[in-house]
């Protein structure tokens, strides 16, 4: 019996790359995607779009997730963030925030341009997170 077919690291930057293609930037000309991968092994992707009106500019990460969210997917493993930085970019606040409501655990794959990745836990990332167990103990 053939073995399932799993994603690396590398499948989920290529999957951002894709994405990053197709950003709406023409503010900051600073294009992002993101590959989110859910534990079905589904890919998700986004790409930050921009508004001239900045504070309504939402990024490839959220995106990424509000894709998989409609699609019914909430249990996430890893994402993947690639932009044109030479080094890699890390996930705003608001975007951890976002993550972090629904896999703490995830791994956060940040490829720079020049081909250097970073990889971090999101829990590394956004310590002492308040999320939906903070609520539980009200």
């Amino acid at each position: 019996m053939p073995k399932p077919y799993t994603l690396t690291s590398n499948d989920l930057i290529k999957a951002a790359q894709k994405a990053k293609a197709k950003a709406y930037a023409p503010y900051s000309k600073f294009k992002v995607g993101a590959a989110l991968l859910a534990k079905s092994g589904k890919v998700y992707t986004g790409c930050n779009v921009e508004n001239a009106s900045y504070g309504l500019t939402c990024c490839a990460e959220r995106n990424a997730v509000f894709q998989a969210v409609g699609r019914r997917e909430r249990n996430f493993t890893a994402i993947a963030i690639v932009s044109d930085s030479p080094e890699p970019t890390a996930p705003c606040g608001a975007c951890r925030q976002v993550l972090n409501e629904f896999a703490p655990e995830m791994e956060v794959i940040m490829a720079g341009a020049k081909g250097r990745v970073k990889t971090r836990r999101l829990k590394e990332l956004l310590p002492d997170s308040f999320g939906p167990k903070s609520l539980k103990n009200k």
